[in-house]
């Protein structure tokens, strides 16, 4: 099972709360796909080893701009509390976009759901 990394979420993962992600990649990902949702994936230090958090199951995929995010969609990505400007603003600075725009950036949005360790 693949991991995938929600080092800025974990918190909203382990609540159950998110259920959409944006990804610059994760083209491959098909409907029915589980993966493993984890802490931090990459960047590890010596000795560190990777925190599972739980399996999801993908339910949908599709490229879109960044900038169709709607407040509804900063909800499902687990922050109720942003406006889709501050959203976009947020993930250009985890990618350490500059200079570009953000709002026209081509992202992978990942619908999921969770499930059981036994069911995955």
């Amino acid at each position: 099972m693949r991991n995938m990394s929600f080092m800025l979420t974990t918190q909203q993962v382990r609540d159950g709360t998110k259920t959409v992600t944006r990804r610059t990649g994760w083209w491959f990902l098909r409907p029915g796909d589980v993966v493993m949702a984890c802490e931090k994936c990459q960047g590890l230090k010596r000795g560190e080893k990777i925190k599972r958090i739980r399996p999801i199951r993908i339910l949908s995929t599709r490229g879109e701009e960044l900038g169709d995010v709607t407040p509804a969609e900063c909800v499902r990505e687990g922050f109720p509390g942003l406006t889709p400007a501050e959203f976009i603003a947020m993930f250009a600075r985890a990618h350490k976009w500059r200079g570009t725009c953000a709002d026209a950036a081509w992202v992978n949005r990942i619908e999921f759901e969770y499930v059981e360790e036994a069911d995955g």
